[in-house]
């Protein structure tokens, strides 16, 4: 039966105390924007919601306004800021984010340049108390900025772009270019190549394009927000950013048609109907917007109150989904004989959460912080799943299991127990990031399992679970929302572009301090969960 909706809304030293005065001013500008009080994600038990921390307070709430404010008075205090931290001369900062949380701490995160080109891996978040005073800095590298010279000894491509590159803790000068493709599931390819300009060596390489209503597929009878038109309706969220969804109609370029409708009353819920795809995805976008706004007081994907768009329908029988930051937009393919959209509640916030990692620690999407990038994805996405909580596809620690990409009922991975999809690691290891990221990032989808749930058997929203530690310990959960609350804090203030699996435990013991406490409960869970995936 499908759904008739309303039109709009259906349903120290001088340095340091001048670094400390320029996060003071920022501190003006976003003052007042943490006001507000709990919600409860749905789906979440009485222990999660109990005593977690006001979101808006203990995250710090950035309205769009505000951060591009704070932004823009912080890069006008950019070089200041670059003398107190002791940058050399030819090192300059942009500012990309400017948060302050419930304690008054600024956490500014910036990039940086060397003679006018970009360091890649030169990100860092400077860190500065409600009393002005510098607390920390985060770095992506500990090493100088520096090399002889920016002229190259060798020539690249056209389109290539010179760089510093100093990921690796030994900055050197480089060219980065850019192949584009097709990878052999259909999926567009974009691999940066980072090349050293004086000897030619290969130091790095990455793929960009990160993977992973009506009446839905997947969801069943939900409500929609659309905008009404002169000839009818079309598939356009007005009260979430613009977002826009598209009928790339089996094509792979551009953006489609924009999806309409006589009557506003969407799909059919199979996947003969062509709007059915566009319902799950327009409605998991829509979920996935309220839960950024509700659960961590952000205001759209990058914090600036503006949406992405999706677009469904991509390819022939082409089984995947991705996140694009060329476009910033998230595509479905159809699955097997194009009659599983790829559009399900968790595969459509994990897509956006792509987009959410870009815009702010910027894990690199290679080695452990790729693996911790397609982690962030997966513990989100699931977050989402709860909180949308949809009867016909209830919160679970499943990731895919509507989709049907196996063509056997069973998920594309586990959270719980990582290695009952073949591939995927439970523990850390020395080797782990040399496996694909989508299978490295079992480890930080089991630590999220087991700081939320603990260990042991359970059963949860009709789901059986049985999680163990690497150490044999017994672990207790501290609930869902503790738990992604602690992991959005150490990605969006204290992560950087090259956080791998210790760095992770770092930041997430950084978050849990600030959130509840040096001597919280939730701090000793988090560390005894690390070592109970063997990250010490």
């Amino acid at each position: 039966m499908n759904l008739h909706t309303t039109p709009h809304n259906s349903r120290a030293n001088r340095g340091t105390r001048r670094l400390a005065a320029l996060a003071a001013v920022a501190a003006m500008v976003v003052a007042g924007v943490q006001a507000g009080s709990a919600v409860a994600s749905p789906g979440d038990d009485d222990r999660t919601a109990a005593a977690a921390p006001s979101t808006a307070a203990a995250l710090g709430v950035n309205p769009s306004a505000q951060r591009a404010t704070a932004i823009k008075s912080a890069q006008a205090d950019a070089s200041s800021a670059a003398k107190a931290l002791k940058l050399g001369g030819q090192e300059k900062l942009i500012a990309r984010d400017v948060v302050k949380d419930a304690k008054g701490t600024v956490h500014t995160r910036y990039e940086r340049t060397y003679d006018g080109l970009p360091v890649l891996g030169g990100d860092l978040v400077t860190h500065t108390a409600a009393d002005s005073t510098l607390k920390s800095v985060d770095k992506a590298t500990e090493a100088k900025i520096a090399v002889a010279s920016t002229t190259p000894k060798l020539k690249a491509a056209a389109s290539a772009r010179k760089v510093i590159y100093a990921a690796d803790g030994n900055p050197v000068l480089a060219w980065e270019t850019v192949k584009k493709g097709v990878q052999k599931d259909g999926t567009p390819s974009r691999v940066h190549t980072i090349t050293d300009a004086t000897t030619g060596e290969k130091l790095h390489s990455y793929e960009a394009i990160e993977t992973g209503t009506g009446t839905s597929q997947y969801s069943g009878e939900v409500e929609l927000t659309t905008t009404k038109t002169d000839a009818g309706f079309e598939l356009t969220d007005g009260e979430r950013g613009g977002h826009k969804t598209y009928d790339l109609n089996q094509g792979s370029s551009g953006t489609g048609e924009l999806v309409t409708d006589d009557d506003d009353a969407w799909g059919d819920g199979t996947g003969a109907d062509r709007q059915t795809a566009a319902v799950d995805a327009h409605y998991g976008a829509a979920k996935t917007w309220d839960f950024y706004k509700t659960a961590l007081g952000r205001d759209g994907i990058a914090g600036d109150g503006k949406a992405a768009y999706s677009r469904v329908h991509y390819g022939e029988n082409y089984v995947n989904a991705f996140w694009d930051d060329s476009c910033f937009c998230m595509t479905y393919g159809d699955g097997e004989g194009n009659k599983n959209a790829l559009t399900s509640i968790d595969v459509a916030a994990h897509e956006m959460t792509h987009g959410l990692t870009s815009a702010t620690a910027n894990l690199d999407y290679a080695g452990e912080s790729g693996g911790l990038n397609e982690a962030t994805s997966d513990i989100l996405g699931a977050s989402v799943e709860f909180f949308a909580d949809n009867t016909s596809d209830a919160g679970d620690y499943l990731i895919g299991e509507k989709i049907d990409i196996n063509g056997d009922g069973t998920p594309l991975r586990y959270m719980d127990k990582p290695s009952k999809d073949g591939s995927s690691a439970d523990f850390w290891d020395e080797n782990l990031g040399d496996i694909d990221v989508h299978y490295s990032s079992g480890v930080a989808n089991h630590f999220f399992y087991l700081l939320a749930e603990g260990s042991g058997k359970k059963t949860i929203n009709g789901v059986d679970y049985d999680s163990a530690t690497s150490d044999g310990s017994t672990l207790t959960g501290i609930g869902r929302e503790k738990a992604y609350q602690i992991w959005y804090k150490a990605l969006s203030v204290y992560m950087t572009s090259t956080t791998d699996y210790a760095g992770a435990r770092v930041a997430t013991e950084k978050a849990a301090t600030d959130l509840f406490g040096a001597d919280s409960e939730e701090l000793k869970a988090v560390s005894a969960t690390w070592t109970g995936v063997n990250v010490k």
